[in-house]
């Protein structure tokens, strides 16, 4: 029973997937929104509504380290497993308006979290402080998206929406984006609940279970969306589906877990110490990525994949204590980490010479 609810599970997500990124790409154009704008609200939202669930739910029962490591595990796997599995299938192109203010958002709640962590507990007060920077930048983004869209495709969008019989075509794709989220959101939970299952069956401690198998489960979501919009050549919905979920997951997600708690939300010194360290670093990680030609290549894509890979073993081998761990820790320190600073600075130099040669 437990394995079939997790394939059912998975099914139901690549088809709410695919539901939910047809109807949103009609309802940007109806509403004069661009789809990068799309991506980063509604898209971007919807998907992370299973992480809501989980974390609400989580924190209401006094079980914090699933609340913590779900938004950190799931903004962990969304940079490099949804990121790197988008781009292997097609390298996926970044609008500008993602390296200038959203990664740069995406950076900045990071830190805030990091900061709020220090001392072991996210407090009430912190969780409505995080809430209500997510209303002002979720109006100020669909405001000016609004607008500049507005300014560029008004003529565009009057004729179509008028040939299409403009509201039942907004009825219609409304379904579709409602029927999506509900897939998703049973898919999320049966996999989830099949892949804890199974977890503890292994005897894997709770955080370890919400940073690898919590999760991944709940991003599914975005991993299934950001392949299919990449497969429908809407690579801002893509991107901007995963830059707008981490950014979800950190002021609504956490701070709606930190309002509901009947306490505050503690935070384990393990998660401190490494796992959102790992959340910041990979998030600061994006910004020369992105910058670099504008696009995520292929051979990047997988660079991220590899990282995962080897983050998941370090975690199930630490919980373990298994007596490859030194040997891990000095990999990463002597090998891994310097070569990523290599590939960055040299992406960069790459990329600079290039805008200057296209300038001349």
């Amino acid at each position: 029973m437990t394995i079939f609810l997790f394939f059912a599970g998975l099914i139901l997500l690549i088809a709410g997937a695919e539901l939910l990124v047809r109807g949103a790409s009609e309802i940007a154009l109806f509403a004069g929104l661009s789809k990068l704008v799309i991506g980063l609200t509604v898209v971007a939202y919807g998907t992370s509504f299973p992480e809501l669930v989980v974390c609400s739910v989580a924190s209401y029962a006094g079980e914090p380290d699933i609340a913590v490591g779900n938004v950190v595990g799931s903004n962990i796997f969304n940079i490099l497993c949804v990121i790197g599995i988008s781009a292997a299938i097609l390298p996926l192109y970044v609008s500008r308006q993602i390296i200038r203010l959203d990664v740069p958002v995406m950076v900045a709640v990071s830190v805030i979290m990091f900061l709020f962590s220090l001392d072991g507990v996210i407090s009430r007060l912190e969780g409505v402080f995080l809430t209500v920077l997510g209303f002002i930048y979720t109006w100020w983004l669909v405001s000016s998206g609004k607008k500049e869209s507005a300014a560029q495709n008004s003529e565009e969008n009057h004729v179509e929406v008028q040939h299409d019989k403009k509201w039942k075509r907004l009825v219609f794709n409304i379904f579709l984006v409602i029927a999506g989220l509900v897939l998703l959101a049973f898919g999320s939970r049966w996999l989830v609940d099949g892949a804890v299952y199974i977890a503890r069956a292994l005897q894997v401690s709770e955080l370890v279970i919400a940073l690898v198998i919590v999760a991944a489960g709940t991003s599914l979501p975005e991993l299934a969306t950001s392949v299919v919009a990449a497969l429908r050549q809407e690579r801002d919905i893509a991107v901007g589906n995963i830059v707008g979920s981490n950014i979800f997951n950190i002021i609504f997600v956490l701070g709606a877990s930190g309002i509901i708690a009947s306490e505050p939300i503690k935070v384990s010194p393990a998660a401190l110490k490494f796992d959102i360290p790992v959340m910041l670093a990979v998030s600061i990680a994006c910004i020369p990525v992105f910058f670099s030609g504008e696009r995520i290549a292929r051979w990047e894509g997988f660079v991220f994949i590899g990282y995962y890979v080897f983050y998941t073993v370090y975690l199930v081998l630490t919980a373990r204590e298994h007596y490859a761990v030194p040997l891990l820790n000095e990999i990463m320190l002597s090998f891994i980490v310097p070569l990523t600073v290599l590939t960055i600075l040299i992406t960069l130099l790459h990329s600079v010479r290039k805008r200057e040669k296209i300038k001349k």
